[in-house]
């Protein structure tokens, strides 16, 4: 499917000189809840819409209770006072009151035309994008409402869907949607794109603010911030890495994003660190950041930067997504454009024979760290056959920003030598692009998402273990028995270390500073599966498979955007010696954790508690008594 088109509201045009002090705004930015509006409303409306601050002690529900209200509480709003937060938004259809996308397939709503089309393109991240309520990891919203033929729940209710969404068109309907979840003790959750692997943009009982139509583009040619002075680019925060990447290229010019075409970019991607095809030249994507405008929990409206709110500015870079505020838009360093070559090739073990292909695969895994000490990035693929007998490698792309094809086969020569004297076939296909855009477009796929019967995990592989011959066969050994037991694996070679210019001090997670190779796995279990046979499969991936990587990385973590939604320690797996400072500014900018997400910082103190017992959104999230979350999940297992 291709790309949409770029935003009609692109703001092409250019300053001269950009000083980090000046607060430039969006016209979406422009249009905010002011203190004295809030005044001039009733008291009634006052307590449904009121700051924090000076307004709270007229919150309609004052009482803390152990849980967030539900719809099936009687507290919870009344008809009527959904109707008085519509009236308030930007635009009449600004609110949105949940009907799952499969709904076309059950009951009354049932069209087998429409059924049939969307099951289709299930898979497709571009049919669920535009969708105010889907994810693109359902087994986190509970697969209450999917495609029958897909996954059959019987029926179709929202489950972990949100009940109500604002499709947030300025900061004035994230502000009336944050207070609004605040004084009314509702749970409040914050999607952009639902590009998530661990379900913390969908929520039972929820109201969920949609940043997906912030869609807004502007670029400057000379932008000063510190030691910074360069091109820089502000996008809002729906903009995807297919908008920016085009929009960058017409200026000619490159930013630092993911490789997924549909990540939004300035949502959980860059507060989460963001790896990317650029990272082992320029780091990652939060290491590039120069500025946010954010919607905190009180309901104000502020930038964060070096110079404004620089403790917030710290956490936003690495923190993670959906923990410290709605973010409407972000400012980063752009780069000259580049040129890049691009090598891809595949080894078969049912034509090499299984000796040579674990021979060639070693053969790769080993000159990692000299890969990403010449800037390049490698996605690779390594996969089990349906009949577990055989197993594919595949490159898909071997990416070298800045390199011509003499450069790249330079690089490749000493593994080209290798593998020809152990009569191993190796004859990559390599093409040679004038930019990042067109090598971006032409060598990354369209990856599948909506998996309703895997759980993914990763973890961080560290320079260290690359040092010896001991570590690289101890390594490489825990990711061949992972492909043995029928396990897929998706490699990064990538190192965000920066270190021609010092890693810049945020809260990306420290093990990605020693960083040689980032994977990821998961762990598939039949459609049909019942609720404890998952719980068992889930226990065994955390504490087999993911245990293991664990064990040859002791000293190391997981990238928390792609993580095992078990990942025991996860404070320390996700953030190292960051999170106790992290904690602390969340403690400082939302006390009464109005926004809330599963494993992110200071999470500790509530619970979803799931209807059917396993980890996902499907339930009402409550407060911890007695113990901690992270004690109280694993207890279910």
């Amino acid at each position: 499917m291709m790309a949409p088109p770029l935003p009609a509201l692109l703001l092409a045009f250019s300053l001269l000189s950009i000083p980090s002090q000046a607060r430039i705004l969006f016209p979406f930015e422009q249009r905010q809840l002011t203190k004295e509006y809030v005044a001039s409303l009733s008291e009634a409306d006052q307590a449904l819409f009121g700051f924090d601050d000076d307004l709270s002690t007229l919150a309609v529900n004052t009482t803390d209770k152990r849980c967030r209200y539900g719809p099936a509480d009687g507290k919870w709003p009344a008809e009527k006072a959904w109707t008085r937060l519509s009236k308030q938004l930007s635009t009449a259809d600004a609110l949105i009151k949940t009907t799952p996308q499969a709904s076309v397939c059950y009951g009354t709503a049932k069209d087998d035309a429409k059924c049939q089309t969307l099951t289709a393109s299930w898979a497709n991240s571009y049919t669920h994008i535009d969708d105010p309520t889907e994810v693109l990891s359902p087994i986190y919203q509970g697969l209450t409402c999917q495609p029958p033929t897909i996954y059959n729940s019987g029926s179709c209710s929202l489950g972990g869907y949100p009940s109500y969404v604002i499709k947030a068109a300025d900061v004035l309907d994230i502000q009336l949607g944050i207070n609004f979840a605040r004084n009314d003790y509702l749970r409040l959750v914050i999607k952009n794109t639902g590009h998530d692997f661990g379900g913390k943009s969908v929520g039972a009982g929820s109201l969920s603010i949609w940043t997906h139509g912030l869609k807004d583009i502007q670029f400057f040619d000379s932008y000063t911030d510190g030691s910074y002075k360069g091109p820089a680019v502000k996008a809002g925060a729906g903009v995807q890495a297919f908008d920016l990447y085009k929009a960058a290229n017409e200026k000619g010019l490159v930013v630092v994003g993911g490789e997924g075409q549909t990540v939004g970019i300035m949502g959980g991607y860059i507060q989460g660190g963001g790896h990317s095809p650029l990272s082992s030249m320029y780091g990652m994507a939060a290491d590039n950041v120069l500025g946010f405008e954010i919607v905190t929990a009180t309901g104000e409206f502020l930038t964060a930067n070096s110079t404004s709110n620089p403790d917030l500015f710290w956490a936003l870079r690495g923190g993670g997504g959906g923990t410290f505020g709605v973010v409407t838009s972000v400012t980063v360093k752009a780069f000259k454009d580049l040129p890049v070559t691009a090598a891809s090739w595949t080894f078969d073990s049912a034509k090499l024979g299984k000796d040579k292909f674990w021979t060639a695969a070693k053969a790769i895994f080993d000159r990692s760290t000299d890969y990403v000490d010449n800037g390049i990035y490698t996605y690779f693929i390594l996969s089990p056959s349906t009949n577990g007998k055989d197993f594919t490698f595949t490159m898909q792309p071997f990416f070298a920003p800045n390199r011509t094809t003499q450069g790249l086969n330079v690089i490749l020569a000493p593994l080209q030598s290798q593998l020809t004297a152990l009569n191993i076939p190796f004859s990559p296909k390599i093409t040679e692009y004038k930019g990042f855009y067109p090598a971006w477009q032409a060598e990354f796929s369209l990856e599948t998402q909506s998996d309703v019967q895997t759980a993914f995990g990763s973890r961080l592989f560290p320079r260290s273990n690359f040092a010896s011959e001991t570590g690289r066969n101890v390594t490489f050994t825990a990711l061949r028995q992972t492909a043995e037991a029928g396990q897929m694996i998706i490699g990064f070679n990538l190192a965000p270390t920066l270190a021609r210019g010092g890693n810049p001090d945020n809260a990306v997670n420290p093990a990605w500073r020693s960083a040689v190779l980032h994977a990821i796995t998961g762990l598939r279990w039949d459609v049909k599966a019942s609720a404890s046979d998952i719980r068992a499969a889930r226990t065994s991936f955390t504490n087999g498979t993911m245990k293991r990587w664990r064990d040859v990385t002791p000293s190391s973590g997981s990238y928390l955007n792609e993580a095992d939604r078990l990942e025991p320690n996860w404070q320390q797996s996700f953030w190292g010696n960051n999170y106790a400072k992290l904690l602390q500014i969340k403690k400082d900018w939302d006390p009464k954790d109005v926004f809330w997400a599963a494993n992110a910082v200071g999470s500790e103190g509530w619970v979803v508690e799931s209807v059917d017992g396993l980890p996902n959104e499907n339930g009402k999230l409550c407060k911890v008594n007695g113990t901690t979350a992270a004690v109280a999940e694993e207890a279910k297992f």
